[in-house]
């Protein structure tokens, strides 16, 4: 199925030993991570940034598709990743995030460190109890998609929201949640104050429930769930680049 133009996953070299990998959100593509990989790039960092199955394409798609086959392409740009950089990052937005924690806790000490935005481990919405039983019935609903405070920014994602792949993101949550303890890597959190996609019980839950040695939160007072694509975007590039710097300093 063709690809939507701008959605491609992008990679760069490195001219260091730090590689980052870069996941994007459900329903999203590669493109609400292309600035945020660019200023990884031009600091020397390898960069890898995959267009995960079923995305980039069509919401019928996306619906054919399980947490199982986006967990197992992050999975293979991460071992892909470490072939030529030692040290490895893992940066997330949303369930970008929540795929970031889970290879965090398959992965352990082979991952440097993770920088996670508005990642999602749950959600709040009383109607998600009967995300199985609609996928039945229901093939979509409205689009969680493009929240973003900065006038004239559009994310690349899909007008609909596929109900059985959205039922499977929460088997990812719920594995996700079990295994958090798992998580040690020193871990950079961003929230966004003003976020109509995740609620703010998905970052407590998440500090809360990783035994990282090294946690920060840092709240986002100017933009909304694509805070990569959002006003806050340079401090997220910056802090992320400095956490990076931090972490390779002191091993």
């Amino acid at each position: 199925m063709p690809v939507l133009a701008g959605a491609e996953p992008f990679s760069h070299t490195g001219s260091g030993e730090t590689g980052v990998l870069l996941c994007h959100g459900f329903t999203g593509t590669p493109q609400s991570m292309r600035p945020w990989g660019e200023h990884l790039a031009a600091l020397g960092h390898g960069v890898r940034c995959p267009r995960l199955p079923g995305h980039g394409t069509s919401w019928q798609e996306l619906n054919k598709t399980t947490w199982q086959d986006w967990y197992a392409c992050v999975r293979a740009e991460l071992l892909g990743l470490r072939e030529n950089h030692p040290t490895v990052f893992v940066f997330g937005l949303s369930m970008g995030g929540t795929l970031a924690l889970r290879l965090a806790e398959e992965f352990g000490e082979q991952i440097a460190g993770l920088v996670l935005v508005n990642p999602s481990v749950t959600t709040l919405r009383r109607d998600a109890k009967l995300l199985p039983v609609l996928g039945r019935v229901l093939p979509s609903v409205p689009a969680i998609a493009n929240d973003i405070a900065k006038q004239g920014v559009t994310e690349l994602a899909y007008d609909r929201t596929p109900v059985r792949a959205a039922a499977s993101l929460a088997q990812l949550w719920r594995v996700v949640r079990a295994d958090l303890p798992k998580v040690t890597q020193p871990l950079l959190l961003f929230r966004s104050v003003v976020d109509h996609v995740v609620e703010p019980v998905n970052a407590r839950l998440v500090l809360d429930g990783v035994r990282s040695r090294q946690t920060t939160e840092v709240l986002l007072e100017h933009s909304f769930h694509v805070a990569t694509l959002d006003n806050d975007a340079p401090l997220i590039f910056r802090r992320g680049s400095e956490f990076i710097a931090e972490q390779v300093g002191s091993r």
